[in-house]
This record gives structure tokens, sequence and C-alpha cells, in this order.
């Protein structure tokens, strides 16, 4: 990293998105909007009619915006505080809102002034030029885009806040930077978005196939095709959906332990793109529905609109949010019944009812207990407090039960006597549950139960064994 070579007596000033910000506080303002006051969308054309900044004067009055929740240039904060140790003066210079930007020079405390949009004014590019060489004369200033040549022109010492090689290499050539904060960025961008994108989690939808293996028409191609496709569907729709919980979420996942380092959350992926890529998984996901059957859309178009229900408020709300959970669990077993014309077992519904309102329950309880150990008493941006989690996992232990209850009394039913010979045999499903359930809570009151439960599973030894064991009863059973 080149040392600067700066002016004495100079003012340094410093930009903010992309610079002192790792990310767009524009962009991140109107996902805020959209999250606690979402109809104020509809007023965004009407308010740029009247200017960019009267634009970004009204989302900032209308939102409730926390400094500490953003994504900050760490090796440049350091340099910058060392700075004002020795006695210079910073500003902080942005195109964003002055309610927005006194916020974030308040919260970090070493800025000794700020220059920023004012509602009339757009503080970008030459408007920005102009009132630093106003207010100070000479200054120098660290920028990040090409917008901000107008300001590098003018000052005594230019510096780059770089977030890849490749807009160094470009800006480079018109601009002879003094100094180069280089933002680390992961090496691969594909690794990222399978991050993103949460593919791990697309295991989850495998639960469309369970109808045709229960059916026992499992070996049909062409329902197993049809199954297939409603599962990429389902999978690229339930993408979208995680892409859009990021960006509303990005707030409280940046103060979460693991969440934090999320792509979106820890800028290593440009929000703008997670943006353009959730309507474009949206339409894929549809179009392939409606390709497949349209009642099996109708049932996606139903999961969909509750899921985004989920991601704007029902996860806030204490047991609605678990309930939730298991709904949607349930919404994939009916889809992948509906997408072949099944009839629906409703004893396979019962124990998807249960257990999933059980796994549901784990879930918030490791976050319960992961939060009452960190010394949290209320869990961020949930309806919970340390205080619920004997409640909850009473809740939980109780739900995993009832399941095995429904699949017992299933086994004695005559629904069970038609599909399988040896139905008896289907009664050693009920202890591998009870372990399979008990364990899973006992690690989970331990603090040990560190994924989605559904994922802890498929990574779990004991309970990749247990459900061999399952498949070869099932096998038994079916003669």
């Amino acid at each position: 990293m080149n040392e600067a070579i700066l002016a004495p007596g100079c003012v340094l000033c410093v930009d903010l998105d992309g610079t002192f910000s790792r990310t767009d506080t524009l962009i991140e303002a109107v996902l805020l909007l959209l999250k606690q006051r979402p109809l104020s969308l509809f007023l965004l054309p009407f308010w740029l009619l009247k200017g960019k900044a009267h634009c970004k004067a009204e989302i900032a009055r209308r939102i409730a915006f926390d400094p500490s929740a953003l994504a900050y240039n760490e090796e440049l904060i350091a340099w910058l505080r060392a700075e004002r140790e020795e006695g210079r003066e910073i500003v902080l210079a942005s195109g964003a809102d002055r309610l927005m930007v006194e916020a974030i020079a308040a919260y970090h405390g070493f800025f000794t002034g700020v220059i920023a949009s004012d509602g009339r004014v757009n503080m970008t590019g030459r408007a920005k030029a102009e009132a630093l060489k106003a207010r100070f004369g000479r200054y120098d200033y660290i920028g990040n885009a090409h917008v901000d040549m107008p300001v590098w022109a003018g000052a005594e010492a230019a510096m780059l806040a770089a977030s890849s090689a490749d807009i160094e290499r470009i800006l480079s050539k018109r601009v002879s930077f003094t100094r180069v904060f280089r933002q680390e960025r992961s090496r691969s961008r594909l690794r990222l978005w399978i991050k993103a994108l949460r593919l791990h989690q697309w295991v989850k939808n495998s639960l469309l196939f369970a109808p045709l293996v229960l059916s026992h028409q499992i070996f049909d191609p062409v329902k197993l095709m049809t199954v297939g496709l409603g599962f990429l569907a389902f999978s690229l729709c339930a993408s979208s959906v995680y892409l859009l919980n990021d960006l509303l979420d990005l707030a409280a996942d940046r103060r979460h332990p693991s969440k934090r380092l999320r792509p979106f959350a820890a800028a290593t992926l440009p929000i703008e793109q997670g943006l353009v890529a959730i309507p474009l998984l949206l339409i894929a996901g549809f179009a392939l529905a409606i390709h497949t059957d349209l009642y099996f859309t109708a049932v996606l178009a139903l999961y969909y609109a509750v899921t985004v229900a989920y991601s704007f408020d029902l996860k806030r709300r204490a047991l609605l949010d678990v309930f939730t959970l298991a709904a949607l669990y349930t919404l994939r077993i009916i889809a992948g019944a509906v997408v072949v014309h099944l009839s629906l077992s409703p004893w396979l519904l019962g124990v998807s009812i249960f257990l999933f309102l059980s796994l549901g329950v784990v879930k918030r309880v490791a976050e319960i207990e992961s939060s009452r150990q960190r010394g949290v008493t209320l869990l961020h941006g949930r309806g919970y407090q340390s205080e619920d989690l004997i409640i909850m996992q009473m809740l939980g232990v109780a739900s995993g039960y009832a399941s095995v209850v429904v699949l017992a009394l299933y086994v004695s039913a005559p629904e069970a006597q038609a599909l399988y010979p040896h139905h008896q045999l289907l009664w050693l499903f009920a202890p591998l549950m009870l372990y399979w359930i008990s364990r899973v809570w006992l690690l989970t009151h331990r603090g040990q139960m560190h994924d989605d439960p559904i994922v802890f599973a498929l990574r779990d030894p004991v309970s990749r064994v247990i459900g061999l064991i399952a498949a070869l009863i099932l096998l038994a059973a079916a003669g």
C-alpha cells in the first residue's frame, strides 16, 4: 500500500458510500424504508420528480437508521483515527442525506465536520468539489468511484478506497493516487453466490418427493421427472426469498456472531446485484412452475406469499414464526402431491405439522440459547426473550413426541395395511424417531445446535445412520 503524501494544513475529506462504508447507504435506506414503511415506496417516483436530494431527504426522515449497523471499511477507520489523534481535521463529505451522515459521524466520534445533501443540493461529483473548495480552499480527499473525479481534481492529495483491482486499475489511469486502501473481497465470486443463494438449503425441498416415495411411485419416470421440475421451481423461489430476507435483515445479521459473515451483510457481494437476482430467480421459478402444472403453481404462489410475509413481519412475532415455519415445510409436501395429482395422506400431514413445528422451535431455541450465552436478554429482530427458553423447549419436545404418536396411530390404520404387507415392521419407526428427536433436543439444550436442524440431520453421522435404518425398515415393510 502506498504511503500518502499529505499537504500540511489541509482538511482531510472522506467520502461515505463505497469508501468509509463498504455499501451504498441510499440503497440500504431504501431497504429500511421497504422493511419499516413499505407503503412509502409508492411515493418514491414523486419524490424523485423533485430531485435526488429531495428523495434522499424524504427517505431519511421516514426511517429509523442505526449507524452502528453499517458495514464499514475497518482499515480506513483505523488510519483515520490515527490521523485525528495527530490533530488532523477530518470531514465526512457525502452525497447521502445530512440526517444519516451526521448520525454516522456522531457514532464514530472523530469527524470534525460534515458535508452532505440537504434536500436541495445533491452533494456528489462537481457539487461536492465546489462545496469543499468553497469551505476549505485546500483539502485532501478519499473517494472510491468515477463520480469522485471532479473532487479528486481539486484535491491536494487524492486517495482511493478500492473495492476491486479492476476499479483501482481503471481509476489509476486518470488519477495519481498517493494512497490506496484496498478492501478485501473473496476471490471466488461463485462461492459467494452459492452461499448467498443457500444452495445447501435446497435439501428442504426434497420433501416434495415424500408423497411419491410413500405412495410407492418413486420409480415412475414421468412422475419422478415432474416432481424434479417442481423441486427446481421451489428451490429457485426459495433462493429468491433468501436473498430478500438477507437484504431486509442486514442490520440484524451484522450483529449476529455467524450471520454477519453472510455475503451481503459482510459487503463481499454488492447489494445491487442481490436486488437484480431476486426478481430473476422468482421469474425463473414461476416460469418453470407454470410449465409443470397450474395447480402446483398456485401452491408455489401460496408458499412464496407466506415466506415473504415471514420475512417482512411474521418472523418477529413469537410463536407465529415457528408455526409459519412448520406450515412452509408442510406446504412442500402438499406441493409434491399436487404436482403429480396424488391424494394427500392426512397421516403424513399430521406427522409433518407436529415434527416440523418441533424442528422450527429447535431453530429458535438455539438462537435464544446462543443470545443468552452472550448476555443478550432480547433476541434482536425476533419476538423472544431469554426467559422464554423453558416454555419453548417444552413446546418443541411435546410437538416432536406428538408426531411420533401420529405415526404410531398410522401403523394400525387401514391405509398402512393396504400399502405395506408387513406393516407391523413400521412400529420400529417409533423408537427411531423418539431417539432422534430426543437427541436433537438434548444437543439443542446443550447449546450444540449450530445449524438449521434439517441441515444438521444431513451432516450428522448419527442422523444419517438412523435415516439408513429407517429406509431399510420401509423397504422391508413394503415386502
